[in-house]
């Protein structure tokens, strides 16, 4: 069964920036997606971004212009770098492979943006 590891995170002081990558542990193939979801403390976990097999993306209200989510297909791994980062932004970062509705998770990798 395929497997994701996100890295990347750690702490950064308002305005600064991070990427986070996710690898997965095989091909996907096609018809998938692979995005960024996050939970902050008391909060629901929610999406970030993500990107489809064919390219498109999609991205959360609150990070737009912000963040940029990319693929590297050879090395099956996908990128989130965000620029311009807020206190808000903390939380618990997870990346998400989903598949004909079967979802794959991360153990998640945490981001402090703080002064």
């Amino acid at each position: 069964q395929v497997q994701v590891v996100e890295s990347g995170g750690g702490a950064v002081q308002p305005g600064g920036s991070l990427r986070l990558s996710c690898a997965a542990s095989q091909s996907p193939f096609s018809f998938y997606s692979m995005g960024w979801y996050r939970q902050a403390p008391g909060k629901q976990r929610e999406l970030v971004a993500n990107i489809a097999s064919g390219g498109n993306t999609n991205y959360a209200d609150s990070v737009k212009g912000r963040f940029t989510i990319s693929s590297d297909n050879a090395k099956n791994t996908v990128y989130l770098q965000m620029n311009s980062l807020k206190p808000e932004d903390t939380a618990v970062y997870y990346c998400n492979l989903r598949r004909f509705g079967i979802d794959v998770w991360g153990k998640g990798t945490l981001v402090t943006v703080s002064s």
